[in-house]
């Protein structure tokens, strides 16, 4: 049985993406996860640590919170989800890493980032540390991104260089045909500066791999990589994005705090950052 691991601190943003991925376990017949991580405040005082709150009121307090978004869960669909709750103390990220080994999951579904100036700093660095560690596909949920009538149309994010040693095929592959989806794989480049002598046939590699699932290529002529993709993942109505940050080093260009080009923080299409 496939698996959604959905991390929430019960704010805003992580229970819009808790809701986007209920939907998306409903229609792939796959069980929700709902993880917590809470750590002990600590204050000082003389220069001696001293603990705010107890353990044991802790750990009360993220399974109470846990249990109601269960109940609330199974409210709304009327008992088809299976759904878990575990809550953990210590760092969000590693205890998150530990759950995935435990469970496999088919993904792991959080907010990309909040609205508010605190949940803009919590949730980008939480994400951003997400996709950079854990080596499971990690979707990022825009504020307000509703599931709506499904993942009908993907969109992947490909430079043509290394393909089959660098792109989950099989896991993409997947994807497409869980959601019964089209896959419209995306390369952008400006004046063909990035066109190699060995590119031709490494998109014919792709094309081979990909040959029984029948991509769209397009081919977008941008200076800007990520403006490039956000333009036509709107334009184009794409409901997923698939991204390998490491290998098109798109971390630094959506994460950015600077930019004005956020793929994920300014975009309406979630964006599930996969590894190589």
């Amino acid at each position: 049985m496939k698996t959604i691991i959905v991390p929430t601190d019960f704010s805003p943003v992580s229970l819009n993406a808790a809701n986007f991925a209920v939907n998306m376990a409903l229609a792939i017949k796959a069980d929700i996860l709902l993880f917590n991580a809470y750590s002990i405040p600590v204050a000082y005082s003389s220069e001696v640590p001293l603990m705010l709150v107890s353990i044991e009121e802790l750990r009360k307090g993220s399974e109470t919170q846990l249990e109601d978004l269960k109940k609330k869960i199974l409210h709304i669909t009327s008992g088809k989800l299976n759904v878990v709750t575990e809550a953990r103390m210590g760092n969000t990220i590693d205890e998150l890493e530990n759950i995935c080994r435990l469970v496999q999951p088919f993904a792991v579904i959080m907010g990309a980032k909040g609205k508010s100036a605190i949940e803009k700093v919590v949730f980008g660095s939480t994400t951003l540390t997400a996709i950079r560690h854990l080596t499971w596909p990690v979707i990022c949920v825009p504020p307000g991104k509703e599931y709506g009538k499904g993942i009908q149309k993907i969109g992947f994010a490909c430079d043509f260089r290394k393909v089959t040693e660098t792109i989950p095929v099989n896991y993409i592959k997947e994807m497409v045909k869980e959601f019964g989806a089209e896959l419209h794989v995306l390369n952008v480049d400006y004046m063909e500066r990035n066109f190699r002598p060995g590119t031709p046939q490494e998109s014919f590699q792709l094309h081979t791999l990909f040959a029984d699932i029948h991509p769209h290529y397009h081919f977008i002529d941008d200076p800007d990589v990520e403006d490039g993709i956000h333009s036509f993942a709107e334009i184009n109505n794409l409901d997923l994005l698939i991204a390998i940050p490491k290998k098109h080093k798109f971390l630094e260009g959506i994460f950015k705090p600077s930019s004005t080009k956020q793929l994920i923080f300014q975009s309406h299409v979630p964006v599930m950052c996969m590894h190589e």
